[in-house]
């Protein structure tokens, strides 16, 4: 076993040299503007290893193994891989109309305000700083659960050390550092998670071994069709789809891209890269399982656990330190996103929104969400299973919201009622819900839970009612408003200060 004190170490000199690069690279950061959007800076191969890095993060080590060894096998590893690219590419399309519509936007949290009204924006900015936050959480999770196993190091020290590291250069640099960062971790990260994937398999005797020993002990981990794995699959592709349309790291990086060209290639780029990734990461798990290597509660470390089983100490903290640069690469992503999002919301209720104090806000709210984080990373809570709650949140969310890019005829209240009626019949058919709405009057009369039918009835309901909603009392909203009232913090790219939301009604 590595001692503590070489891991943390290791983990100390791996974090200085990506934060000095973030801070070398982040200087160009002076003002709120560039902080949190880079506008128009990336070309496309930095937007494809930026949407790379951030989407990869930890989460690939972690939570795909834990479907591949607690929710189904290979299946519940392809719907991981689909649902993961499926997400990426929608922003292939959407980013577009998004970059169309609202030239000068930040957030889509200022498009939710100007779109569908105040009361609409509170409930989606709740949504996706949920979503975002539990995200970075489950990250720190991981990470802390991986050093504790292979070094004994307390998930409180891993967690505080990550985040404050990577507080550190994106406080300083916001958005550009952390592509800059990205494009770095990028390169060095791709060669070396290969390597330790084919590394693995090679030490645990090849995989025909593997194979064979897992169709021995427990073939349905091999069974395409295996029905468990099957309805995973299908609901976690509703479920990651529906979470990164609500991830406001991606509306950023919308804007961040030199051009719709740079954008489109970006995210396509991303999406057909990191399909493989999820597909190796998801196996280790079905191949931990089958060979009945893991103990209770280790499906989300299980590549940790045949990583310490089959290599010599050396090699596994060098692979757990890629972890740590995994994480980096999507927690400062995330430090950026959840504090942009109130940043660019600031001008509306600040009477003096100087570029000076949107800066500085903007740089204590990433503090705020580094110290939250690192809090909650410590506690050890399962993480798939957090990750699942939140994305619920965003199953019932997404439709309706993106939906007002596209149709003028959807109100701010038909859009709120929507989705809040699409979570309402998601919470009543989940799982984990069930127990504090069983005691509940007509709660037996409710269909048995599932999450296949929680995520299924969460996004159905809420965009059929919302596709409804413009058929029984259409709205006449005027599209062009996204552009005149949605303006750069500086003051330019659109009109005065008088923007004024959307009719809730």
């Amino acid at each position: 076993m590595v001692s503590s004190e070489v891991a943390l170490g290791a983990t100390v000199v791996t974090l200085t040299v990506f934060a000095a690069i973030g801070v070398r690279y982040g200087r160009g950061a002076t003002d709120a503007e560039s902080f949190i959007s880079a506008r128009d800076s990336v070309g496309g191969y930095g937007m494809g290893a930026t949407v790379l890095a951030s989407s990869m993060g930890a989460w690939i080590l972690f939570s795909p193994a834990e479907a591949g060894a607690a929710f189904g096998g290979i299946a519940a590893v392809a719907g991981y891989a689909a649902g993961s690219a499926l997400a990426l590419l929608a922003y292939v399309k959407l980013g577009p109309r998004i970059r169309e519509l609202i030239p000068a936007g930040h957030s889509l949290t200022e498009y939710a305000y100007v779109r569908y009204g105040p009361v609409a924006y509170a409930y989606v900015l709740a949504v996706s700083v949920a979503y975002m936050f539990v995200f970075l959480a489950a990250e720190f999770t991981g990470i802390a659960g991986a050093l504790s196993l292979i070094a004994g190091v307390p998930a409180w020290q891993t967690a505080a050390l990550v985040g404050g590291f990577v507080l550190l250069y994106t406080a300083y640099g916001g958005l550009r550092a952390s592509i800059v960062t990205d494009t770095v971790q990028t390169v060095v990260l791709l060669p070396l998670v290969a390597v330790g994937f084919v590394g693995a398999v090679v030490a645990l005797g090849g995989p025909a071994r593997l194979v064979r020993e897992t169709a021995a002990t427990n073939p349905d981990l091999l069974n395409p069709g295996f029905l468990p794995g099957l309805e995973f699959g299908v609901y976690v592709v509703v479920a990651v789809v529906g979470a990164e349309l609500v991830n406001q790291a991606w509306w950023q990086r919308i804007y961040a891209a030199a051009d719709e060209r740079s954008l489109r290639r970006g995210f396509g780029l991303g999406a057909v890269l990191v399909v493989p990734l999820v597909l190796f990461a998801g196996l280790f798990g079905v191949v931990a399982a089958g060979i009945g290597a893991l103990g209770e509660g280790e499906a989300s470390i299980a590549f940790f656990v045949l990583l310490q089983q089959s290599f010599p100490d050396p090699v596994v903290l060098a692979v757990t330190l890629v972890a740590v640069l995994l994480v980096t690469s999507s927690a400062d992503t995330l430090f950026n996103a959840i504090a942009s999002l109130v940043t660019s919301d600031l001008p509306r209720v600040l009477e003096d929104p100087s570029g000076d104090r949107l800066t500085a806000a903007a740089r204590g709210f990433t503090a705020v969400v580094a110290v939250a984080a690192t809090f909650v990373g410590a506690q050890q809570y399962r993480v798939l299973a957090v990750f699942l709650t939140a994305d619920l949140l965003a199953a019932a969310t997404f439709g309706p919201l993106l939906a007002g890019l596209y149709t003028p005829r959807l109100s701010g209240g038909a859009m709120l009622g929507s989705s809040v009626a699409g979570l309402l019949v998601g919470l009543c058919l989940f799982p984990t819900a069930r127990g504090t709405l069983g005691g509940l009057p007509g709660a037996s009369a409710l269909p048995a839970p599932s999450f296949l039918s929680a995520f299924l009835g969460a996004a159905v309901v809420s965009l059929g009612l919302a596709a409804l909603a413009t058929r029984v009392a259409p709205a006449d909203y005027d599209l062009d408003r996204l552009s005149r009232e949605i303006r750069t913090l500086d003051g330019s790219g659109a009109a005065g200060d008088d923007a004024t939301p959307a009719d809730d009604d």
